[in-house]
């Protein structure tokens, strides 16, 4: 059953974890993929792969908390990757619905470096989330202080720690300053924070995962087997 987790926190979220004097980042340039009319950039609050002159866009809405994102990404992606964004009919766009602390944290991870690292490093949270979600569930009372008092930075270093993220990105080949920096990056914290509001309010979004094509919100659709056939008319 779809993760519907309503997200009227979201913007008590923002200003709990974000100083309102805090300033979103630009964009880096976009970036060559190695698949001929395929790109990978970073959009306003998101990230794109695909042809840019693509007739579909795919908005896929995903947090790193949900366990319903994680068996759509081990159903769905490889899937598009492979059979619909060779064709150049299909442009995906991945964007963040920040649910808690620990999906800032892992989205901050996630976001860390140029956009052409964004993907291999939303799967590698994706694919392994079996692994750490469950220190959610069976925090102690200590770590959720820690997550949850102290300075924004020292929260969201507290939290990779505690899950294992750091070691996880070192793997990626990033070194533990790099991703304090990014831990630390309080603009980007509130760009996503709000982000994830406007994009609630806008499609009225419930939950995550959740799909549009073309701007238009798919209703009930949040598994590979339901998009399946909305892609391929699209595409048709």
């Amino acid at each position: 059953m779809m993760e519907r987790k309503y997200l009227a926190a979201i913007a008590g979220f923002a200003m709990a974890m974000v100083p309102a004097s805090a300033i979103s980042r630009e964009a880096p340039a976009e970036g060559e993929a190695a698949n001929g009319n395929t790109t990978i950039s970073e959009s306003d609050g998101g990230h794109v792969i695909g042809n840019p002159a693509a007739k579909v866009t795919l908005t896929e809405w995903i947090s790193y908390t949900c366990p319903t994102c994680a068996r759509f990404a081990r159903e769905g992606d490889g899937a598009l990757r492979l059979a619909y964004l060779p064709t150049g009919k299909v442009r995906v766009e991945t964007r963040h619905l920040i649910r808690d602390p620990v999906d800032m944290a892992a989205a901050l991870l996630a976001n860390c470096g140029p956009a052409e690292k964004f993907h291999q490093n939303h799967a590698m949270f994706m694919a392994r989330q079996e692994s750490w979600l469950p220190l959610l569930w069976n925090a102690t009372s200590a770590q959720k202080t820690r997550w949850s008092s102290g300075t924004v930075p020292a929260r969201m270093r507290a939290i990779a720690s505690d899950f294992g993220f750091y070691e996880m990105m070192e793997t990626r080949g990033y070194d533990r300053p790099e991703l304090d920096r990014c831990l630390a990056d309080e603009g980007r914290m509130k760009a996503m924070a709000d982000n994830s509001r406007a994009d609630a309010e806008a499609y009225g979004l419930k939950g995550t995962p959740s799909f549009a094509i073309n701007g238009k919100l798919l209703d009930e659709v949040y598994e590979w087997k339901t998009l399946q056939p909305h892609l391929d008319d699209a595409t048709s």
